[in-house]
């Protein structure tokens, strides 16, 4: 009797279980529709695979040797301080919503601001926590959307975005950290892409970008007192342009560009002549991100190549590289930050094997730390799959690029195949820890291939630009492409496939489902576009322009009969086979109507459509109690669909 009392309180703690009863029964806040009930026996079997954590790396405390991490211990992720490697982490925020981003005060250590939204709105608000006191103090306005935050190098002024002055428009303002009052707006800015970067040292400048697209952005210099503002790039091309930064001197910039080149390369330019050159290493890849130390004598890059993420250390200005002694695991590199001694350098690792943790290299050494090690539900991590780079041609002969991760060897046969399409659609798939999708993996004998179509980042800029405007369907073609390489390949089967994605890889589901529903057997959108006009119509207003750059402005007559006509609520008729639609009520990018018309044009036409969704999410679900049902739902649909 004990041992089933202990049984029943796990399995309570695990689903919300009441006592008796043998299904989940969902929270308050789900909607389930056409969703078959969801056994206990089926949790307990998941169970570990949803237990996994991770840790990000966020700032460095400015006068001691610790760090600001962002994990989770309860339902959402909050910050927590870590004093050394393999340190307890002890826990600074206490919220039932996500805490997002956070930094030091530099040089002093009194406190740090966060940001924070509602529901996963994305109306981020700014806050400050004052180190002494543990009071906290709210920034922003409670009811903007207020992004970025980046701090002068004394500390004495804090820079970030609003859009509070419209709505639609992304303005300038800094203030005295911790000090509400002192604020000050320093550029009106026009459109949703405008960004601080950094603060002059003498903190008589500011460097802004305004991104245009994924393929066009601009470098822009603002005095915060007169507000004259200067372009610092006039390219005669459409090119991408890297936040910049400052060097100590604050004589010149140091930032990324794809200008003169497919991919982007590391530029320094003199602000006296308005002179630039390529200072990176030549590269056949991207380097994705970068940071200096604040002496400035070393240069941490990131490159990108195929998706796996390498970090590179060189001295400067020598550029001589520095060598790393340990094997960092292929993956992604993430939060580069330099610590005030010059010396450690922080960031966070994901990879296959293990999930996101925080790590740091020392310079001198090269000797590699990891500072966080979290946990992954009590699984072996060396029994997860490690990816497959994998490449195939599409109908054009373009080359198309992918990850492929099977399942153990104690699966015999072709395996059923899952292919999971990334959003943005400006995004990359790489190499990383797939958490609960591991289940899929280990238990169910599922491959998972995670295509990177035309239109992702990370291979050329002419890559990216494939899928624009009028092109738009060429990367649902890749798809088809994908779909003739499965059935080359003597380990898949063909004849069982399924596809799945989230945001734009849910309207590339969406639409796979149109173009080729006698080839799979069912689609999983979460949080897709179902239709572009209804969506460029209704998505948040700091974001319709930028968007409409990248799928074409519907406003215009001849590029609305396109996007209607490849829209998948107009072809919906095509579509026979099963299909799930998960969606946030509060999503901000795409918003709750897009679900739900494609939900009704499914269920009209008399399809089978099973529909989730979350009146305390937004793009996508942040609670692990909502993320736990949508992925027990999802195996349920993988069960019915994919291995009948």
């Amino acid at each position: 009797m004990k041992k089933n009392l202990a049984s029943a309180c796990l399995f309570l703690s695990l689903s919300g279980l009441v006592w008796g009863q043998e299904v989940v029964t969902p929270n308050e806040n789900l909607v389930v529709e056409g969703v078959p009930p969801i056994t206990r026996s089926l949790v307990e079997e998941i169970g570990q695979y949803t237990e996994s954590r991770s840790a990000a790396f966020l700032s460095w405390h400015p006068t001691r040797r610790a760090m600001l991490i962002q994990t989770r211990f309860a339902d959402v992720p909050q910050l927590h301080q870590v004093a050394m490697p393999g340190g307890a982490r002890k826990q600074l925020t206490f919220y039932p919503e996500k805490v997002g981003y956070a930094h030091w005060r530099p040089g002093r250590g009194d406190g740090f601001f966060f940001s924070k939204d509602v529901g996963g709105n994305e109306f981020f608000q700014l806050y400050w926590k004052d180190a002494a006191s543990g009071k906290v103090t709210l920034l922003t306005d409670g009811k903007s959307r207020n992004t970025g935050g980046v701090f002068s190098r004394s500390g004495n002024k804090l820079a970030y975005e609003s859009t509070k002055r419209t709505g639609k428009d992304t303005d300038i303002y800094w203030m005295t950290p911790g000090d509400p009052s002192s604020e000050k707006l320093l550029l009106q800015g026009e459109g949703g892409g405008w960004t601080v970067s950094d603060i002059a040292p003498d903190e008589k400048g500011l460097l802004l970008q305004n991104f245009v697209s994924a393929n066009q952005s601009e470098l822009w210099w603002l005095n915060p007192v007169s507000g004259e503002k200067k372009k610092l790039t006039n390219p005669k091309e459409k090119v991408a342009y890297s936040p910049a930064v400052y060097t100590p001197d604050g004589k010149s910039i140091l930032f990324t560009s794809d200008e003169g080149n497919e991919f982007a390369r590391l530029f320094q330019m003199d602000l006296g002549s308005g002179q630039s050159k390529v200072i990176s290493p030549k590269l056949a890849w991207d380097i994705a991100s970068f940071t200096l130390s604040e002496d400035g004598k070393t240069l941490a890059t990131v490159v990108n190549e195929a998706g796996a993420e390498r970090l590179h250390l060189y001295e400067v200005p020598s550029m001589r590289e520095i060598k790393i002694k340990a094997q960092i695991p292929m993956g992604t590199i993430g939060g580069l930050s330099f610590h005030h001694n010059n010396r450690d350098l922080g960031f966070s690792l994901n990879s296959a094997q293990t999930s996101s943790d925080a790590y740091s290299v020392d310079v001198r050494t090269g000797v590699l730390t990891r500072w966080t090690e979290s946990e992954t539900g009590g699984l072996d991590p060396k029994q997860f799959s490690t990816p497959e780079p994998i490449r195939w041609k599409s109908f054009d002969g373009k080359e198309i690029y992918g990850f492929l991760y099977r399942p153990p060897a104690r699966f015999s046969g072709p395996r059923p195949v899952i292919v999971n399409i990334h959003g943005g659609p400006e995004s990359q798939f790489q190499p990383v820890f797939l958490g609960r999708n591991n289940y899929l993996l280990n238990e169910l004998g599922v491959a998972i291939v995670f295509p990177n179509v035309r239109g992702s980042t990370g291979f050329g800029k002419s890559y990216l630009a494939a899928d624009d405007w009028e092109k738009r369907e060429d990367s649902v073609k890749d798809i088809g492409a994908l779909l003739d390489w499965i059935g080359t390949q003597p380990g898949l089967d063909a004849g069982r496939v399924m596809v799945t994605g989230g945001s734009y890889g849910g309207f590339m589901t969406l639409s796979s489902m149109t173009h080729f529903n006698d080839r799979l057997r069912g689609g999983l959108d979460v949080v897709g576009i179902s239709n572009f006009v209804t969506f460029l119509e209704k998505t948040e207003g700091y974001r319709r322009d930028l968007r409409r750059v990248e799928y074409g402005d519907e406003r215009d007559p001849k590029m609305r009969k396109i996007l209607e006509e490849i829209s998948p609520t107009n072809n919906v008729q095509k579509i026979t086979k099963p299909m799930f639609i998960v969606q946030g009520k509060n999503d901000p990018r795409v918003p709750l109507a897009e679900a739900e018309q494609m939900v009704a044009a499914l269920r009209k036409k008399g399809g089978t459509c099973w529909y989730l969704m979350a009146k305390d999410e937004g793009h996508g679900f942040a609670k692990k109690k909502n993320q736990d049902f949508q992925f027990f739902a999802t195996v349920r649909f993988i069960q019915e669909v994919l291995l009948k």
